[in-house]
Protein backbone atom coordinates (compact mmCIF):
# COMPACT_ATOMS: atom_id res chain seq x y z
CA UNK A 1 0.00 0.00 0.00
CA UNK A 2 1.20 3.18 -1.32
CA UNK A 3 0.59 6.32 0.46
CA UNK A 4 0.28 9.53 -1.96
CA UNK A 5 1.71 13.00 -0.64
CA UNK A 6 -1.19 16.05 -1.12
CA UNK A 7 0.79 19.46 -1.60
CA UNK A 8 -1.19 22.61 -1.27
CA UNK A 9 -0.24 25.66 -3.14
CA UNK A 10 -1.30 29.03 -1.68
CA UNK A 11 -1.19 32.09 -3.77
CA UNK A 12 -0.85 35.30 -1.59
CA UNK A 13 -3.62 37.32 -4.02
CA UNK A 14 -6.10 34.86 -5.29
CA UNK A 15 -9.37 36.47 -6.01
CA UNK A 16 -11.01 33.57 -4.59
CA UNK A 17 -9.09 33.64 -1.14
CA UNK A 18 -10.29 37.66 -0.71
CA UNK A 19 -13.57 36.60 -1.74
CA UNK A 20 -13.59 33.63 1.09
CA UNK A 21 -11.89 36.48 3.93
CA UNK A 22 -14.60 39.03 2.85
CA UNK A 23 -17.02 36.74 3.91
CA UNK A 24 -15.90 35.25 6.75
CA UNK A 25 -15.21 38.59 8.16
CA UNK A 26 -19.09 39.79 7.93
CA UNK A 27 -20.38 35.61 9.16
CA UNK A 28 -17.75 36.22 12.37
CA UNK A 29 -19.08 40.02 13.18
CA UNK A 30 -23.31 39.44 13.48
CA UNK A 31 -24.96 42.49 14.88
CA UNK A 32 -25.50 41.58 18.41
CA UNK A 33 -29.23 42.80 20.12
CA UNK A 34 -27.50 42.54 23.35
CA UNK A 35 -26.47 46.00 25.79
CA UNK A 36 -27.35 49.20 24.90
CA UNK A 37 -29.35 50.38 21.37
CA UNK A 38 -27.92 53.54 19.62
CA UNK A 39 -30.07 56.59 20.33
CA UNK A 40 -31.31 56.66 17.22
CA UNK A 41 -32.59 53.03 17.38
CA UNK A 42 -34.14 53.50 20.93
CA UNK A 43 -35.96 56.81 19.82
CA UNK A 44 -38.01 55.13 16.97
CA UNK A 45 -38.73 52.13 20.04
CA UNK A 46 -39.92 54.87 22.12
CA UNK A 47 -41.83 56.46 19.86
CA UNK A 48 -43.77 52.27 18.82
CA UNK A 49 -45.02 52.35 22.14
CA UNK A 50 -48.62 51.27 22.70
CA UNK A 51 -49.90 53.24 25.53
CA UNK A 52 -52.98 54.64 24.89
CA UNK A 53 -54.10 58.33 26.03
CA UNK A 54 -55.39 59.12 29.52
CA UNK A 55 -59.19 59.23 28.06
CA UNK A 56 -58.30 55.48 26.59
CA UNK A 57 -56.40 54.57 29.46
CA UNK A 58 -58.83 55.68 32.50
CA UNK A 59 -61.96 53.52 30.82
CA UNK A 60 -60.65 50.54 32.58
CA UNK A 61 -60.12 50.36 36.04
CA UNK A 62 -57.64 47.44 35.60
CA UNK A 63 -55.55 46.26 33.15
CA UNK A 64 -53.74 42.72 33.77
CA UNK A 65 -49.34 42.69 33.65
CA UNK A 66 -50.10 41.12 30.01
CA UNK A 67 -51.45 44.02 28.93
CA UNK A 68 -49.36 46.75 30.49
CA UNK A 69 -45.92 44.39 29.38
CA UNK A 70 -47.69 44.62 26.09
CA UNK A 71 -48.00 48.20 26.24
CA UNK A 72 -44.36 48.67 27.10
CA UNK A 73 -42.81 45.80 25.07
CA UNK A 74 -41.07 44.45 27.70
CA UNK A 75 -41.51 41.08 29.63
CA UNK A 76 -43.93 40.73 32.64
CA UNK A 77 -40.81 39.62 34.39
CA UNK A 78 -39.52 43.08 34.01
CA UNK A 79 -42.71 44.61 35.15
CA UNK A 80 -42.61 42.19 38.29
CA UNK A 81 -39.27 43.32 38.76
CA UNK A 82 -39.65 47.06 38.45
CA UNK A 83 -42.58 46.60 40.54
CA UNK A 84 -40.36 45.17 43.60
CA UNK A 85 -37.86 48.17 43.07
CA UNK A 86 -40.27 50.86 43.07
CA UNK A 87 -42.50 51.55 46.32
CA UNK A 88 -44.79 54.03 43.96
CA UNK A 89 -46.10 50.75 41.56
CA UNK A 90 -48.78 49.13 43.81
CA UNK A 91 -50.97 46.59 41.34
CA UNK A 92 -53.83 44.81 42.97
CA UNK A 93 -53.35 41.16 43.61
CA UNK A 94 -56.39 38.33 43.24
CA UNK A 95 -56.20 35.27 45.28
CA UNK A 96 -54.65 33.80 42.91
CA UNK A 97 -51.86 36.41 42.62
CA UNK A 98 -52.33 37.72 39.53
CA UNK A 99 -51.13 41.32 39.08
CA UNK A 100 -53.76 44.21 38.05
CA UNK A 101 -52.26 47.77 37.44
CA UNK A 102 -54.74 50.77 37.83
CA UNK A 103 -54.59 53.43 35.17
CA UNK A 104 -52.35 55.86 37.73
CA UNK A 105 -49.67 52.73 38.08
CA UNK A 106 -49.05 52.51 34.22
CA UNK A 107 -48.55 56.44 34.50
CA UNK A 108 -45.93 55.64 37.20
CA UNK A 109 -44.68 52.90 35.25
CA UNK A 110 -44.27 55.54 32.23
CA UNK A 111 -42.03 57.63 34.02
CA UNK A 112 -39.94 54.88 35.46
CA UNK A 113 -39.94 53.68 31.72
CA UNK A 114 -38.81 56.59 30.77
CA UNK A 115 -36.41 57.76 33.30
CA UNK A 116 -34.62 53.66 32.61
CA UNK A 117 -34.44 54.10 29.12
CA UNK A 118 -34.52 57.14 27.65
CA UNK A 119 -32.81 58.85 30.33
CA UNK A 120 -30.48 55.90 31.18
CA UNK A 121 -30.86 56.16 34.59
CA UNK A 122 -29.74 53.45 36.83
CA UNK A 123 -32.64 51.70 38.88
CA UNK A 124 -30.99 53.20 42.06
CA UNK A 125 -30.57 56.70 40.13
CA UNK A 126 -34.30 56.45 38.93
CA UNK A 127 -34.99 55.56 42.68
CA UNK A 128 -33.02 58.97 43.83
CA UNK A 129 -34.91 60.96 41.49
CA UNK A 130 -38.55 59.77 42.22
CA UNK A 131 -37.68 60.00 46.05
CA UNK A 132 -36.43 63.19 45.83
CA UNK A 133 -38.90 64.68 43.43
CA UNK A 134 -42.36 64.50 44.84
CA UNK A 135 -43.43 66.62 41.31
CA UNK A 136 -41.90 64.21 39.39
CA UNK A 137 -45.00 62.15 37.82
CA UNK A 138 -46.03 66.36 37.72
CA UNK A 139 -42.86 67.06 35.43
CA UNK A 140 -43.05 64.00 33.54
CA UNK A 141 -46.31 65.12 32.35
CA UNK A 142 -45.05 68.39 31.33
CA UNK A 143 -42.48 66.27 29.25
CA UNK A 144 -44.71 64.58 27.47
CA UNK A 145 -47.19 66.92 26.90
CA UNK A 146 -44.35 69.25 25.00
CA UNK A 147 -43.22 66.42 22.82
CA UNK A 148 -46.34 66.39 21.65
CA UNK A 149 -46.82 69.56 21.07
CA UNK A 150 -43.55 69.04 19.19
CA UNK A 151 -44.54 66.53 17.25
CA UNK A 152 -47.27 68.12 16.21
CA UNK A 153 -45.56 70.96 15.26
CA UNK A 154 -42.73 69.14 12.93
CA UNK A 155 -46.01 67.67 11.49
CA UNK A 156 -47.40 70.59 10.66
CA UNK A 157 -44.12 72.05 9.18
CA UNK A 158 -43.73 68.98 7.17
CA UNK A 159 -46.83 69.50 6.02
CA UNK A 160 -46.51 72.74 3.97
Amino acid sequence: MELSQINFEFEEDSPKKNEIKEAVKQQIKPKSNRGRKSIKEFHTEVNDLEIPEDEILFQKQYYSIGDVAAMFKENTSLIRYWENEFSILKPKKNKKGDRFFRPEDIKNLKMIYHLLRERKYTIEGAKEFIKNNKAAGEKHEMIESLEKIKSFLIELKNNL
